[in-house]
């Protein structure tokens, strides 16, 4: 199967655990993970340090003329987002920073500046790709096309946790209004709404242990191959 170069597309809310899952399915598979909403974040951990608002598309379309976005993988396997040759992995995963991301990847040229960054990946090597338009308009002809959920309050309960974790606690009745209002934003945008490709295999992970989700997921992706 690793002879074979395919592309695995993998899109769902916020939260649902596209990233952790599809970091360890692109590792039991033998092939490259990308996690494109990382890409974004780093978008979103710019705009707030160059204090740009988000909502001003002409002073965010400036800002992408004059930053450098690089995506690398370390020793570890572990993929890293630079930015302007600094190293922001850690510093876009902040709650804040999620935010800023959702607003910044509704403006059209936005997604378009990292959608050929994206799509280059997938051309050069198999891949795992999730983030919410990978099998609609990134990777629209790849090989499986899986639309991950999970309820609202799963996926709170989750980032609660993996926030706690972190070292970087929230609360949780606020965790899951910022996942609600984000899944509102994120289908209802004018370019690429948060939907299911046709051709998508929905997987609903709620009340599922990390273990049996892999397991689905494995499962689904090799079926198709």
């Amino acid at each position: 199967m690793s002879e074979k170069r395919y592309a695995v597309a993998i899109d769902g809310p916020s939260g649902a655990g596209k990233s952790t899952l599809a970091r360890a399915a692109a590792k039991a598979l033998g092939i490259l993970y990308v996690d494109t909403g990382a890409i974004y974040r780093t978008v979103g951990l710019c705009v707030r340090q160059r204090g740009v608002e988000p909502a001003d598309q002409p002073a965010v379309e400036a800002l992408l003329r004059n930053i450098h976005i690089e995506m690398c993988y370390g020793e570890d396997g572990l993929q890293r987002m630079l930015l302007c040759g600094a190293d922001v992995t850690d510093a876009i995963r902040l709650p804040e920073i999620s935010v800023l991301a959702s607003k910044v990847s509704a403006i059209p040229s936005v997604r378009d500046f990292l959608l050929e960054m994206q799509r280059d990946m997938a051309r050069r090597q198999s891949v795992i790709m999730d983030g919410r338009d990978i099998g609609t308009v990134v990777l629209p002809e790849a090989e499986v096309k899986i639309y991950l959920t999970a309820s609202p309050e799963d996926r709170a309960r989750r980032r609660y946790l993996e926030l706690q974790r972190r070292g970087t606690p929230q609360d949780f009745d606020q965790l899951l209004r910022e996942i609600e209002e984000r899944d509102l934003r994120d289908k209802n945008r004018s370019v690429s709404p948060l939907r299911p490709a046709e051709d998508a295999i929905i997987l609903d992970t709620t009340g599922n242990t990390f273990e049996q989700s892999l397991t689905l997921l494995l499962k689904t992706v090799r079926e198709r191959l």
